[in-house]
Order: C-alpha cells, then structure tokens, then sequence
C-alpha cells in the first residue's frame, strides 16, 4: 500500500504535505523551503508524525539491516526496519526485542523517535535504554555518531523527530529461549485489586499489564483482567496464531460507539470466569494483539478516532485513575480497550521521554464531534491537577500550557533541534 503520509488515527487530515521517499541513508536531505519530518509506518496516532505544509521524509525505504552479533544479541539497522522484521532475523537465534509497543509494525525509527514502552517497563525501562548507538543526519549536511552520554543522543531518543533524520541505530536484544510465553490472566474487581497485583507481579514477572472496563461504575470501577506474563524456558510449545483478519473497508460510521461499547466492556469481562487462568501463548498475540486485525483503525470510520493516554505521579494515580474512569463512564464515551499499568522507577533516557515513575492509562476515542473534545478536555484538567503528562505519540489535540506543564526537561530540549526539522504536533504545542 502506498504512503499517504497519515496517521493511525486518520485524524486530522494533513494538509499540503510533500512526500520524499528516501532509499540510501547516504542521500542529501531535500533541504529547502519546506520542513522536514522522518515518517515510518505513520503508527503515531495524532500529528505528530505529520507535517502540514512541510515535506515528510519517508523512511520504509531504509530497510537494511547492517551487522548482527548473534553472540552478544546486538543488532545494526537503518531506521526504516520495523520491529516485526528485527524479530524475523533474531528470534530464530535465540533474541527478542528488549522494549516493544503494541504493535510489531512501527519502524525502529519512529520507536527511538517517541522513546516507545513495553509491558516490561518496570524491569527494562523504554527503547532508548537499549540503543547503543545512533546515526544522525543533520541539515547542515553532517553525520554524527551519537551514544548514551551525548547531549544531543539523550535529545533524540523521545525527541520526536525534530533533532534530525536518525539513519541508523544500533539496538541491544534480550536473550530468550523460544517465541513463547507463560501468561497468567487474573480477573480483578477494582482499583485497589489492580494496585495490589501490579504490586506483587513486579518482581516475579517480566510483563505486566491490565484491561479495565472504562463504564463500569460504583463497587465495580475500575474492574478488568490483569495479565502478567514471563518469556517461557525452552522446550515450551503451544499452538501457533492462525491467520489474522482484516478490515478491508472503511464503515460509513464508527463500529466503536455507544451501542456497542458496553455490552463489549461487560462480556469481555465476563469471559473469563474464573479468577485466575494461566498457559502458554505465542508472543505475537500476547504483545500485539491488534495487529491481529489488519486495518483495524478503520473500525472507527471515516472520522477516525483519538487516544488519551496519560502518566500519573505514583502519589496521585490511584484517585486521579479513579477520577477519569468515573469521568468516563459518566459520559458513555468509554474505549473497547483500555488499557492500564504501572511504570517503573526508572530515570527516563530521553529529554522528552514519556515514560516515567507512575500510572499510565490508554483509551481509544471514537471522533464524535465536540462532546469528544469536551470529554478529553475534562480528562486533561483531571491530569493535570494530578501533575500528570500526555503522550506526545498518542495525542492530536493537547493544548500547549498540557505540554509544557508534562515536559520538565523542554528548555533542555529546544536548543538541540534541528532548524530544518519541525512537525504539525511541534507548532500546535509550541504556538
């Protein structure tokens, strides 16, 4: 499929954008009277990885992978790789990624880009943790060669771009013994269950991370299916994923919305009746289950949707969680999967990185109109008040006084950006 230069979240439309496919990570940038911003999958959600009246320099192009030590696990790629292709080449020899979002078809580009995490977080941190090394092209037609240590390496990992176009980057892997992993899901009846199985899994499990039911209400809020996994030994076996499923067409109206919400939020509780269910399952549906459905953002229709998510300081989160769920559940405009875990106690590698010590939440919005930004705005006061941040990756609609207020490093930041480099979510929150 052609690069259209959209977002996952197919709001909003970009507006006058040039698009520049790069094929050689020795090529010139284009530089000229339009902005640059890299653009991989275009797997970011809102605006950031678009650039009205600018030129997107598409990176898929930059598909090499350039060494492999498969006795250290250390592997060299171009930024245009995905992560679904780092594990095609490593897997086989015994590694794994360190750090993956939810879905295996982002660029490793666009994860340095946005410091993206995982379910291990609280053991192996973000991306940025794990890149060793990094190559940058910047407008004044230099190259560098950044590590861990660099002033301009810690403002490129979670910089969203804007430092430059990272041509490669060199990413240390963890050891496993085979694709599968031992899973346990236990169903919970609150916030406190979830607080206290978040608390008593870190130690003892690799991954961790729940569901919630965004509309349940009373007693009930807050209930949902915490799962907590660990990569299994070697001579694990299991059945293997069946063909995905797809959405070939875009619906006319939102398959996501108030009538089929609830009934969705109460079965998928309800399927599991017993408290606690444990096996072995492949790592493919375990980290990246919608990836499952190909196309699946088209389930929300021609408007496309938005994500709120949000980190909460380890002293707020527990009222400010139950605070934007009751928000929620009160304007029935919850999301099919939300999504909740606790961060570790891990100094962040990047200067605008977004994980950090606290509670992450993570909902998917249908586009519905003004009632949708009222909503999120009522959202954004309750994180707000709580010292919390928005994810950058995720958002396309954050006013700027949220930004700043969630970026502590920004002063740091802004003079290691490169003047050719900007992007639509850069002049929105900077205005």
């Amino acid at each position: 499929m052609a690069d259209t230069g959209q977002s996952w979240g197919r709001w909003p439309t970009p507006v006058d954008q040039a698009l520049h496919p790069l094929r050689r990570r020795d090529e010139a940038l284009p530089v000229g009277d339009r902005s640059l911003l890299a653009h991989g999958q275009g797997r970011s959600y809102g605006d950031s990885c678009l650039n009205d009246g600018g030129r997107l320099l598409l990176t898929r192009g930059l598909d090499h992978f350039l060494h492999f030590d498969a006795e250290a696990g250390v592997i060299t790629c171009e930024a245009g790789v995905t992560l679904g292709e780092v594990l095609e080449v490593a897997l086989p020899r015994g590694w794994f990624l360190p750090v993956s979002p939810g879905t295996q078809y982002a660029t490793v580009g666009g994860a340095l880009a946005n410091d993206v995490h995982g379910k291990n977080h609280h053991r192996a941190g973000s991306f940025g943790d794990h890149v060793l090394a990094l190559g940058l092209a910047r407008s004044d037609g230099s190259h560098q060669v950044l590590r861990p240590g660099d002033a301009l390496f810690a403002a490129t990992v979670g910089g969203l771009g804007l430092t430059g176009l990272v041509i490669w980057l060199q990413l240390r892997l963890q050891r496993v013994a085979g694709p599968w992993m031992a899973v346990e899901s236990i169903r919970f009846g609150g916030l406190d269950d979830f607080f206290a199985l978040s608390a008593e899994s870190a130690a003892s499990h690799a991954y961790t991370v729940a569901w919630v039911d965004c509309l349940a209400r009373g007693k009930a809020l807050g209930r949902g299916h915490f799962l907590r996994a660990n990569h299994a030994p070697a001579g694990s076996s299991g059945r293997r994923p069946g063909r995905g499923l797809s959405m070939p067409v875009t619906p006319p109206f939102a398959l996501v919305n108030r009538l089929t919400l609830r009934p969705f939020n109460t079965l998928y509780y309800q399927r599991q009746q017993a408290r606690s269910r444990a096996g072995l399952q492949h790592y493919a549906p375990y980290f990246y289950p919608l990836d499952g459905i190909r196309d699946w953002n088209r389930m929300y229709g021609p408007r496309g949707f938005l994500q709120h998510q949000c980190v909460l300081p380890p002293a707020t989160a527990r009222d400010a969680v139950a605070r934007l769920l009751g928000e929620i559940a009160r304007s029935g405009q919850g999301s099919f999967l939300a999504v909740l875990k606790e961060f570790g106690d891990r100094p962040a590698p990047g200067l605008l990185s977004f994980a950090r010590p606290g509670t992450t939440l993570a909902l998917d919005f249908p586009r519905a109109g003004p009632t949708t930004f009222a909503l999120l705005d009522r959202l954004d006061a309750i994180v707000a008040e709580a010292g919390g941040a928005l994810y950058p990756a995720k958002d396309a609609r954050m006013s700027p006084a949220m930004f700043r207020a969630g970026q502590p490093r920004l002063d740091d930041f802004i003079p290691h950006i490169d003047p050719a480099f900007s992007s639509s979510f850069w002049r929105r929150v900077m205005e």
